[in-house]
């Protein structure tokens, strides 16, 4: 029913199943019927041949009267005259079983005592057993002929233009239930001609009366044999390459794909076809997930007192909710941002009604604040993802970038350490290596103040380095996404242009499992495969946006901006990284080539510089004391363009 009335409401269509499909009364009159006719019929099966019925009238007039008072008051009962039968289904046919057999052993009941009591003592009690066999069949057949009126009439009420012929990728759960629901809803002119799919075992098989037709390699020759309009990807767990793969062939034979949610979204086992949407970009790009060592972080976290600085953030509110299902015995949530702090803490206590949150708005540049809030809480474990991440308003923002990105990174390392803090993780970027970006210098500067206060003090301080966030507040998904509802143009700076990208669970996955791995002094790095261009992902946005590049949305090359790179990496060239416990996560061999003396005089002195807006002294700073840096200060012309 649920799935009827989205149906409805997404196609604003009204109800297309007859009234007197809704009405129970119909049912109750039937089942009225049926008490005589089951009546009657136990006892025609039951006399033995030669016999008169008329013999047998009193047993017969008896059962009927109690029969007709008793089945339907146990009926109304088990709601068997609640119900709509049209979207009758086995958990229906097992509540007719039940309320049947209900009804069945009262009116023996009865009628045993009566017959014995006061009409006829050679009452055959066979006769029950026959009326509960054919009541069986006559309320579920009732109900169930329904269900196959609606479905035949639903088919004959069909729009007169063309069904949509579609193939479906994968003839798994999933796929069976978006075919039941297209041939179900017929007024979306959806319809399932059949599967595709790799499991050898399921070839030649018919799902719902949908054949599977081959595999997902044969999928460009079936499209031209079986003339298909459309496909759907019904493989919600199915890797990137397998979605892309798909969504290629499509668009090689001119026609869309759009694929369902994930199966932990589809909500009791239904999926209406109004919920399949459009291939999103993070379907291109997502990979088998991020495993993480649960047992490893959860005894890490559980019943410690947590801050997360930055936790209105996308990273640290993600951190946020994926710690709290660790129990921490507090969690304290601190940001500048007020809004964004209320909007995570307002999920969070939702979800986790039963937990402890502190929101603490404050700014990790208030040295003397910060002390303060870290002595009165005492937190046991920092998660640091407080920063200004922005490369180009960084260029024209340098100071800003200082003061945030280093001196605030300062502040918390100190606040911790003289907090007895047990664990800190720094949250940085593949941007840090051999920078050319303010930002990446000054995050490559707050990953020295970690590792330096590690190697000076033993404590388990570590960093965590990931390349872009899909999703996340800025990211080139959102912006892209904007461009072409106004009608474009996609602003790309260089056609070359590429980078790591990654989703945020997967990034937050390895924040957790760095954390808990990390002994004191590493910098973790996530395996994150190839970097992907730019471009591709903006033209897959648009084709997927039903558009064509360069045709309905233009892409315009803006140029490099300064401090951008045309690919980044993930360590420095030369760093040797080990393998660790967990496949996806690497350690890095680094050694800084700042001793801790000289890093925290060139600290100061760079934070002094900030406080005098001297923009060309900070640059030639950053140079100096970042390993490969080679950061400019000239602005950047097209704040707007994409990476």
């Amino acid at each position: 029913m649920l799935a009827h009335l989205s149906w409805c409401l997404a196609f604003g269509v009204g109800s297309v199943k007859p009234d007197f499909l809704s009405r129970n009364r119909t049912v109750l009159i039937g089942d009225i019927l049926f008490i005589f006719v089951c009546v009657l019929g136990s006892f025609v099966l039951r006399v033995p041949l030669g016999a008169r019925l008329y013999d047998f009238r009193y047993q017969i007039l008896t059962m009927l009267v109690v029969a007709l008072i008793i089945k339907p008051l146990v009926y109304y009962r088990f709601g068997l005259y609640r119900r709509l039968w049209a979207y009758a289904s086995i958990r229906e046919l097992k509540l007719i079983a039940i309320a049947v057999t209900t009804a069945s052993i009262i009116v023996s009941i009865i009628v045993s005592l009566v017959s014995t009591l006061m009409v006829a003592k050679d009452f055959s009690r066979s006769v029950l057993v026959i009326d509960w066999l054919l009541s069986l069949l006559a309320v579920g057949g009732l109900r169930f002929a329904y269900r196959i009126l609606s479905e035949s009439q639903l088919s004959s009420k069909q729009t007169v233009s063309r069904s949509r012929r579609v193939l479906v990728a994968g003839a798994g759960d999933a796929g069976a239930l978006v075919v039941r629901e297209m041939q179900r809803n017929p007024q979306a002119n959806l319809n399932p001609i059949g599967f595709v799919d790799d499991d050898p075992a399921k070839q030649k098989q018919e799902i719902h009366g949908t054949p599977v037709i081959g595999n997902l390699e044969e999928l460009g020759r079936l499209i031209d044999l079986k003339k298909a309009d459309e496909v759907i990807i019904a493989i919600p767990s199915a890797p990137g390459q397998v979605v892309r793969k798909v969504t290629d062939i499509c668009r090689a034979k001119n026609i869309p794909s759009r694929t369902i949610p994930s199966l932990h979204e589809l909500i009791g086992g239904k999926v209406s076809v109004n919920r399949l949407r459009e291939v999103d970009i993070t379907d291109l790009l997502r990979r088998a997930p991020t495993r993480i060592d649960t047992e490893l972080v959860g005894l890490s976290l559980g019943g410690k007192r947590v801050l997360v600085t930055g936790a209105g953030g996308s990273i640290g509110s993600e951190l946020c909710r994926q710690i709290a299902r660790w129990e921490p015995v507090e969690l304290f949530l601190l940001g500048h941002g007020e809004n964004s702090i209320f909007e995570t803490l307002i999920e969070l206590e939702q979800s986790y009604p039963g937990m402890q949150f502190h929101p603490l708005i404050a700014d990790i540049r208030d040295k003397a604040y910060i002390y303060h809030l870290f002595s009165h809480h005492r937190p046991q474990i920092v998660f640091h993802a407080a920063a200004h991440k922005h490369v180009p308003l960084m260029q024209v923002n340098i100071e800003e970038a200082i003061s945030n990105n280093v001196l605030g990174t300062r502040n918390v390392v100190e606040a911790s350490l003289d907090n007895e803090v047990e664990r800190l993780v720094m949250i940085s970027t593949d941007k840090a290596i051999c920078p050319t970006s303010v930002y990446g210098a000054t995050k490559r500067i707050g990953e020295m103040l970690i590792l330096d206060a590690a190697r000076r003090t033993g404590k388990s301080f570590s960093v965590v380095r990931f390349g872009n966030v899909l999703g996340s507040r800025g990211s080139v998904l959102f912006l892209f996404k904007r461009q072409i509802e106004h009608g474009g143009p996609v602003t790309v700076t260089h056609p070359d242009m590429q980078r790591y990208f990654m989703t945020i669970p997967e990034a937050v996955h390895l924040v957790l499992q760095a954390f808990a791995m990390g002994k004191g002094g590493e910098v973790f790095v996530l395996n994150m495969g190839e970097q992907i261009r730019i471009l591709d992902l903006a033209q897959d946005l648009i084709r997927l946006s039903g558009l064509e590049p360069g045709k309905d949305i233009e892409i315009v090359f803006t140029g490099i901006r300064p401090g951008e790179k045309l690919s980044e990496a993930l360590w420095d060239e030369g760093a040797d990284y080990l393998l660790t416990a967990h496949t996806d996560v690497l350690r890095l061999n680094e050694n800084e080539v700042i001793a801790s003396i000289n890093l925290a005089e060139a600290v100061n002195e760079l934070i002094e510089s900030g406080k005098k807006s001297d923009p060309d002294q900070i640059v030639s700073m950053l140079n100096r004391i970042v390993p490969g840096a080679v950061v400019s200060s000239t602005p950047s012309p097209d704040i707007t363009s994409v990476i």
